[in-house]
């Protein structure tokens, strides 16, 4: 098997990388290294890296010839940055995904999978959020990023490329961002903590999250690649535990008893709530999240990582 991961040096893409060299496949990544979010990237010796942009068409196009599966993690994924720059993240996650999408349907690409967000469901839908629901973009991120979710559904219903999405639930684990004032927050409290500096709480801290395992995001994209359920072929699946915890959880689940954290302002265009259901991606992939953000905490706490 040959695959492409675009975003492949970062965070879930580097993960996934090594998964899919552990099933022997052959794998190529797609990677320009833009991020700000990353101390380091990370590479896997028998992985092919290219450093180019996805929003460029026709340098990244003779890459997809001869090869079974794509994984599209590429984008600006971040909520903040995206409001700084929202020309940026429409050009790499809309335009950057269509390139995807059109160069794997030029070159007969078995399934192209895709990397969305929760962000998507926005502050009108009431946890537990389903896929049903409609789509409450709140910000120019999740604005590129469910373009994104609609070309793949138009690409499979129009010229028949097999897509699967995945709406990704507050993603942590091995390799997370830890860098500036946006990184995803699990990281940025353990950096923070381990620098004896306060945790930086934003708001009332009162908001909550779905925290999901990456580990649990790399086995949804394995089992999507290989399904030989045709109903999930051209869908939205979301990828979380059904467990939400609040930031002022995280502060005495990471700091301990008498953590030391600091309030900063509340941001603009991010959900008050966000919990999975996960049963569409149960039953029809049958997928299920494997690790408790408690378990993670725990072993990290007692190795010391």
């Amino acid at each position: 098997m040959r695959s492409i991961v675009t975003g492949g040096a970062g965070f879930i893409g580097s993960n996934l990388v090594d998964e899919l060299i552990k099933l022997e496949h052959e794998v190529i990544v797609i990677d320009n290294e833009s991020s700000n979010a990353h101390e380091q990237f990370y590479y896997n010796q028998e992985a092919e890296y290219l450093d180019y942009d996805i929003s460029d068409y026709n340098r990244i196009e003779p890459l997809f010839k001869n090869i079974d599966y794509v994984f599209h993690l590429a984008a600006e994924a971040r909520i903040q940055p995206a409001i700084e720059n929202p020309t940026l993240a429409i050009q790499t996650n809309v335009l950057g995904t269509c390139n995807i999408l059109q160069a794997a349907r030029t070159h007969g690409v078995k399934r192209v999978i895709y990397s969305s967000t929760s962000s998507a469901y926005g502050i009108i839908n009431d946890p537990p959020l389903v896929e049903t629901m409609n789509t409450d973009c709140l910000n120019p991120y999740s604005v590129s990023k469910v373009s994104g979710e609609d070309l793949c559904k138009m690409y499979y219903d129009l010229f028949s490329l097999e897509t699967i999405t995945f709406r990704y639930f507050n993603v942590y684990g091995e390799r997370q961002p830890t860098k500036g004032q946006y990184a995803p927050v699990i990281g940025l409290f353990q950096k923070q903590v381990s620098e004896e500096t306060p945790m930086t709480v934003v708001g009332d801290g009162l908001q909550t999250r779905d925290y999901t395992h990456v580990s649990d995001v790399v086995s949804a994209n394995i089992l999507a690649a290989f399904t030989e359920n045709e109903s999930a072929i051209g869908e939205i699946f979301n990828i979380g535990t059904g467990t939400n915890h609040s930031v002022m959880d995280l502060v005495y689940m990471i700091g301990g008893e008498n953590p030391s954290f600091q309030y900063i302002p509340q941001r603009p265009g991010e959900a008050r709530h966000t919990l999975a259901d996960c049963t569409k991606s149960n039953q029809m992939l049958d997928w299920k999240s494997m690790v408790t953000l408690e378990s993670w905490l725990n072993v990290m706490e007692n190795t010391d990582v």
